[in-house]
């Protein structure tokens, strides 16, 4: 692996560090400054806009997101990931396991998330991305 390749490489995993880390201390706009103008997240079957996530946080269980390594692959000025997260509540210490999905650009000021989908595993076998009827969640803006 050539160093410009490494590089990218650990500027995304520290770029997707920081996202666990705001969503972790529930810091809206650490959360918002790792993606690209335009980004979304995508979950509970809806597609977010970067507009969308103070109400979706402030909907959110607290609690501490665990992640680890992401697969990455690059080419050139884009990439794409999975990373595997267990989320464990505050409250009770419940969790929710799963992993996102993740598109990636390079910007001017460095690597951000473009896309960002999160896919749970449930306790029966089944792989969704959430509950469209949870009433704790928030509709996109843009609907």
């Amino acid at each position: 692996m050539d160093a410009s390749r490494l590089s990218d490489i650990v500027e995304i995993e520290q770029l997707l560090a920081r996202y666990a880390v705001g969503m972790t201390q529930d810091d809206v706009e650490g959360v918002l400054a790792v993606f690209a103008p335009g980004g979304t997240y995508s979950a509970f079957g809806e597609t977010y806009g970067l507009g969308d996530f103070p109400a979706l946080m402030a909907a959110a269980p607290k609690g501490v997101f665990c992640v680890s390594t992401p697969a990455i692959e690059i080419d050139g000025d884009s990439g794409s990931g999975v990373q595997p997260l267990c989320f464990v509540a505050q409250t009770d210490h419940a969790m929710r396991i799963g992993y996102y999905t993740d598109t990636y650009c390079r910007t001017p000021n460095g690597w951000r998330l473009q896309t960002r989908a999160m896919t749970f595993l449930r306790r029966n076998g089944a792989r969704d991305s959430g509950r469209r009827h949870d009433p704790r969640r928030p509709l996109p803006a843009q609907q």
